[in-house]
């Protein structure tokens, strides 16, 4: 199927440049409500979207084009405010909306913004309702005989902190622990410390201080230096990274060493094993550490890969029943707990095995065993099929026979950046690195 404007991730695109301008969004909002709310007549004869956001600048230009759109479409608006993508999806299903609306980058810079649309359960759109959208907003906008209306809903962030909170087990509490949270300066400034410490636990906050564009500036899950050096100074027992719009989470363990998205799915998955119902099998990606793998199959626990990207996680959970999925990035589904990647649910999840366990989450990370693993991301400045390129594909035939069979090679396109990722694991990690640093050389020598 030809897209026009939708990605796998939704719409995005840099300020200033087509498709993310104001008029774009404002059409989109009208195409969005011809769409998905015309025929769904629940909120006092009109449909109702949910508009929620990150803590980017150009946020609350956006925001105000969907709404026009909208309302223009006879559709209601609900504003949310700055929220984590999970929590809209959450308010979604719990609003019964027609639709939720996030505008984000997730953990991209703040000049970069765009949208990901949810459908009435809190989940991503189908490919046919994309498809029905992208040709509406060809279509010239008209006004609704009856205009829409839009109002504030208040309460959202309280609604989602006790929702992350009643996903565990009554008498929960981290009382006791001692946990540094970096916000990424993004959706989740003010709800992930709430949530922690409202569990009990101390409670040290950084990245909670937005200002429009310091969004995962130097902080948050792609950045962790800032938090591996407050758990040190803090003496914190774990430390918590969420990406910009919250829909991810890392570790850093109390030797301020970092615990990946890979670790964090074994510690979940082990601890369902052996506790609460047990885990028959859980879904990674490609790029996902061979040790992840091994370390499941040990536990008796069956392990798929998809490609990288949640919509296909979640795919291929759904195919097999299974209720655990996720990415080395900390972009970690609990499909038994809610709809989609959530850094909030999936962070507490993580902290109820550790709480389980008598051990801290050093000692209870080594359970797994990681494979060395590089991964280099290089910037593209002219796109090329890394699957048809002669020079790349010869790269990659000669970077496998190097590995002797004891080894991955992976190359592959970020879906969100102009960066072709190039991953490389296997047993020595002096080879490994070689490999990747050689192999990156030729991909970026291949499309300057």
């Amino acid at each position: 199927m030809t897209r026009k404007y939708f990605g796998t991730d939704g719409i995005r695109g840099c300020v200033g440049e087509e498709p993310i301008t104001p008029q774009f969004f404002m059409q989109l909002g009208w195409a969005v409500g011809k769409v998905l709310a015309e025929n769904d007549r629940t909120n006092n004869g009109r449909g109702l979207v949910l508009i929620g956001k990150d803590t980017r600048i150009s946020g609350y230009m956006f925001e105000s084009a969907l709404e026009a759109g909208l309302i223009a479409a006879g559709v209601d608006v609900g504003l949310l405010g700055p929220m984590p993508t999970p929590a809209i999806a959450y308010l979604t299903r719990t609003f019964q909306a027609s639709a939720g609306i996030v505008i984000s980058a997730s953990h991209n810079s703040y000049t970069d913004n765009g949208i990901k649309l949810f459908n009435t359960q809190g989940t991503k759109l189908a490919d046919e309702v994309e498809l029905a959208i992208e040709r509406q907003i060809d279509i010239p906008m008209t006004m609704a005989p009856e205009l829409g209306k839009a109002r504030r809903i208040p309460d959202a962030e309280g609604r989602y902190i006790e929702f992350c909170k009643g996903t565990l087990p009554w008498g929960f509490n981290l009382k006791g622990l001692t946990i540094v949270v970096d916000c990424a300066n993004g959706a989740n400034y003010s709800i992930a410390p709430k949530v922690l410490s409202e569990l009990g636990a101390r409670v040290v906050a950084i990245g909670n201080a937005p200002d429009g564009v310091n969004i995962n500036l130097d902080c948050g899950s792609t950045k962790l230096n800032q938090l591996q050096k407050q758990v040190l100074e803090s003496h914190a027992d774990i430390g918590i990274a969420f990406d910009g719009d919250g829909d991810r989470v890392l570790f850093v363990d109390e030797r301020g060493e970092i615990v990946d998205g890979d670790q964090l799915l074994y510690l979940i998955a082990a601890y369902r094993r052996k506790h609460g119902g047990g885990c028959r099998g859980v879904v990674g990606t490609l790029m996902s550490n061979f040790g992840l793998e091994l370390g499941l199959e040990a536990l008796g626990i069956s392990f798929e890969r998809a490609k990288v990207g949640d919509r296909y996680v979640i795919e291929a959970m759904s195919n097999n029943d299974w209720y655990l999925g996720g990415e080395s990035s900390g972009h970690i589904v609990c499909a038994d707990v809610t709809t989609t990647g959530d850094g909030v649910i999936a962070a507490l999840q993580v902290l109820q095995a550790v709480m389980a366990e008598d051990q801290g989450l050093h000692e209870l990370k080594q359970r797994m065993h990681k494979m060395p693993q590089v991964m280099i991301n290089v910037p593209v400045t002219n796109r090329v099929d890394v699957n048809s390129h002669e020079e790349i594909q010869a790269a990659m035939v000669a970077a496998e026979k190097r590995m002797q069979g004891k080894g991955r090679v992976l190359l592959r396109p970020s879906g969100t950046e102009p960066v072709i990722r190039v991953m490389v694991e296997g047993q020595e990690p002096s080879l490994v690195s070689a490999v990747a640093q050689d192999l990156a050389q030729v991909v970026s020598d291949a499309t300057a």
